[in-house]
């Protein structure tokens, strides 16, 4: 597998993590000229955009406690701000300017053919 077909791979199952959390996504992939955002859902009356990490391992790899801060850390503070530029770009033509809003990651991790996904809500 490439670094796109991992990256596709990992959005939907991050997409499925949420669903069966009870979030419904309204967008995947939304793009503008400042960007794009990988997923945007409704938890209730919050629209959440969610930034999706996805990591290939190995039994080598270290322990998960380090992977998970190194992949955390991988949402560094110019992506975060471009997220939130672009999200506000997503509320103002969408026309939810007045909702609240908030920003979660979900990182997914592919070992083998076995995928495990922890959400992170309100990472930044």
């Amino acid at each position: 597998m490439n670094r796109k077909q991992i990256g596709l791979l990992g959005e939907n199952y991050a997409a499925q993590v949420l669903r069966r959390k009870g979030l419904t996504i309204i967008a995947r992939n939304w793009r503008c000229p400042a960007g794009e955002l990988d997923l945007v859902a409704r938890d209730g009356d919050v629209v959440v955009f969610v930034e999706v990490r996805t990591r290939t391992i190995s039994t080598l790899q270290q322990n998960k406690e380090q992977r998970f801060g190194s992949v955390l850390e991988a949402v560094t503070v110019h992506k975060r701000t471009q997220v939130k530029r672009i999200a506000e770009i997503y509320l103002y033509q969408h026309r939810l300017a007045e909702q609240s809003v908030r920003f979660d990651v979900v990182l997914v991790e592919k070992a083998g053919d076995q995928l495990s996904a922890t959400h992170i809500e309100h990472a930044f």
